[in-house]
């Protein structure tokens, strides 16, 4: 048993790793690749927000309402669980708040911006390294999402990685567009944007050494709450506009059914 745990808790490591070093591949897909496939990352971005909202209300939510009724009852159970799901909601909106709105990094860049020659200038170089702050800052609560739900399902845990690690591409580009222009060097640019990426093993690391003595079922109910909360969030506040700026509106809504119906189906292959 002790070794299955230590197993579990290698997978969730290894895969928050996995999802959030996926800021990297954006920094790589900007200082390498040519132009900019629209239509491909408004699919991708509507899938992977696809796969977040049906598995934070079908699997995530019922969960934790399932636990909390165990404990104190359908009413109680009911309301403890909105708390939570709303709570984590709070959380992220609160990282947020804390975000100038000028240096949002999920405001959509091109590959297209870096054939623009670089600008050597100590004010885009400021905004590129905030804006690599910033996407760690957002990729903590992420990395707390990704490491429990694998710890819960490591099937579930799987598909979501996947989902946020295909959200955090483009913000590997947000990160390198702007550094690449302050110093004129791709090198660096991937380097910042593939460091950005830490935070969310970081997040799950802190996570798992600060509660796992206080580890109950109560616990993993209000947590899967909360993680549905932070990913419905994520995806309303994140994915679905940015998935839209590509211009690609009907794209991004067959991405987000598609990840709807893959989650579906595989959830219904492992019951």
């Amino acid at each position: 048993m002790y070794n299955l745990m230590n197993q579990s808790v290698l997978l969730a490591f290894i895969l928050t790793l996995f999802a959030g070093l996926a800021t990297g591949v954006g920094g790589m897909i900007a200082v390498m690749a040519t132009r900019t496939n629209k239509a491909f990352f408004s699919f991708t971005l509507g899938l992977s927000a696809g796969v977040m909202i049906y598995v934070s209300f079908i699997e995530l939510f019922r969960e934790s309402e399932i636990i909390f009724t165990e404990f104190y009852g359908d009413k109680q159970g009911l309301i403890f669980t909105v708390i939570c799901f709303f709570g984590g909601m709070l959380l992220v909106s609160m990282i947020d708040k804390l975000v100038p709105a000028h240096e949002n990094p999920h405001e959509v860049r091109s590959i297209e911006d870096m054939n623009r020659p670089p600008i050597k200038n100590q004010k885009i170089l400021k905004m590129g390294i905030v804006t690599a702050l910033v996407v760690s800052i957002h990729n903590f609560p992420e990395g707390i999402a990704t490491f429990m739900a694998v710890l819960e399902n490591p099937t579930l845990g799987i598909m979501i990685a996947v989902a946020i690690a295909i959200h955090n591409i483009p913000e590997g580009i947000a990160i390198a567009v702007p550094i690449y222009h302050a110093t004129g060097n791709k090198k660096k640019a991937f380097q910042l944007s593939f460091l950005s990426g830490f935070a969310e093993p970081l997040g799950a690391g802190l996570t798992y050494l600060f509660l796992r003595p206080f580890i109950s079922p109560v616990l993993l109910a209000c947590i899967f709450a909360m993680v549905a909360g932070i990913m419905v969030f994520i995806s309303f506040d994140e994915l679905l506009p940015a998935s839209r700026e590509y211009g690609e509106h009907h794209i991004s809504i067959y991405g987000l059914i598609s990840g709807m119906a893959i989650m579906a189906l595989s959830l219904i292959l492992l019951v």
